[in-house]
């Protein structure tokens, strides 16, 4: 197969805008994401395009492919819409290299956009909702949060963790947000903020759960026969996993793990050659406090059970060891369901080209990007490298 690169990515800003709509929203990303291609791009140039979306409020939930990319150039474009749950632009950017290597496309666009802050809490609560198991969790009453908190009980129970080291996750992902200009919380916290925060499903608190966000993104992905034509310093995909799961948390062996994670990450890490060692920072996907701790241990980072003191060690922070949700992560940057797997890619994208301004770590080589579907049913890994790495080790 051939290999695929990353050449640009971008992104709407995240939050409430009752003035935009999912076409602009999606219209801005695509704009934003052609003008990162250093040499340039024309949409006409696209061959495939794979869009993720929930469609939250179910305002368009047939063909919402085409009502998006028909006003970005690429009307007649084949585009098919992925859904995942809050995994779908993951899913959709998987697709999109897919295509690249088995040959279908040298140029795909893969994105995902969502509107959600137009809804009353009770239909956010719903859509969100829609993500569980339908008949033993979403028509019984149980809600995306109260799931979260089960995996946060079942945690804290066998393995220690406080809800001080859930705290210390939102402190540090809004510390990086406040410094992203495109995040919908864009503030910084104190501990003792994070800590006595009213609570929402108890043990989890307002500040250990992401915001209902509008916004779209998206990254174009190129074959090695063209990756010369569109920049000089190109970022490459080198592993993807992903992998599904019973979609009930009920269902499964554990509470207070994503096994579907620990697959997906270790087919990525397998494809690229590399393990968690090798990382130099990761998004992962921190819908709630709890989820970002179990991406740790799922994905390698820390040993089982040691997500709470690795946390709280600081190694995770922007000056730490790996450095972690970067762009402020899902807790602080914004969760639009169908645009948070490919609003990973671009940071990762950004901080492998130097792009991540006062977010930016010091020359980073490989990026990973964790994206969940729900509590759990879908997740979908991608590891990336700046193209100068994959060209050492090809002389190694």
């Amino acid at each position: 197969m051939r290999d695929a690169y990353v050449v640009g990515a971008g992104q709407s800003k995240y939050g409430s805008f009752p003035d935009e709509s999912y076409r602009s929203l999606f219209r801005t990303a695509v704009e934003n994401t052609v003008d990162s291609v250093d040499h340039g791009i024309d949409t006409a140039e696209i061959d495939e395009a794979y869009v993720g979306t929930l469609g939250v409020g179910g305002r368009q939930l047939g063909l919402p492919g085409p009502a998006v990319t028909e006003h970005v150039g690429l009307h007649g474009v084949p585009v098919t819409r992925v859904e995942n749950a809050c995994a779908a632009s993951g899913y959709a950017v998987r697709q999109a290299v897919m295509a690249v290597r088995s040959g279908m496309a040298d140029v795909a666009l893969a994105g995902g956009v969502e509107v959600m802050t137009d809804l009353s809490g009770d239909a956010v609560r719903y859509w969100l909702g829609v993500s569980g198991e339908t008949e033993w969790e979403r028509m019984s009453g149980t809600t995306f949060a109260g799931v979260y908190a089960q995996m946060a009980s079942a945690h804290m129970r066998e393995h220690g963790t406080t809800k001080e080291q859930l705290s210390h996750v939102a402190v540090k992902n809004h510390a990086n947000g406040s410094k992203n200009p495109k995040a919908h919380l864009g503030f910084s916290c104190t501990l003792e903020d994070a800590v006595n925060a009213p609570d929402v499903a108890e043990p989890l608190n307002l500040y250990h759960c992401c915001p209902t966000t509008d916004g779209a993104a998206t990254a174009l992905v190129v074959s090695e026969d063209v990756v010369d034509e569109y920049t000089d310093d190109p970022v490459r995909v080198a592993g993807v996993g992903a992998a599904s799961d019973r979609v009930g948390l009920f269902q499964r062996d554990t509470y207070n793990s994503v096994p579907a994670s620990k697959k997906a990450a270790e087919s990525a890490y397998e494809e690229a050659g590399v393990g968690p060692d090798d990382l130099d920072f990761a998004e992962v996907h921190d819908c709630f406090a709890i989820a970002e701790l179990m991406a740790y241990e799922d994905l390698g980072f820390c040993e089982r059970g040691e997500a709470g003191p690795y946390v709280e060690s600081g190694a995770t922070r922007i000056d730490g060891e790996l450095p972690v949700n970067t762009s402020g992560g899902l807790k602080s940057k914004g969760h639009p369901i169908g645009a948070t797997g490919a609003g990973q890619v671009v940071e990762v994208f950004d901080q492998l080209t130097g792009r991540a301004g006062e977010r930016q770590l010091d020359d980073p080589a490989v990026g990973l990007a964790h994206n969940v579907g729900g509590s759990g049913g879908a997740a979908v890994v991608h590891v990336f490298e700046r193209e100068d790495r994959a060209s050492e080790e090809v002389d190694a």
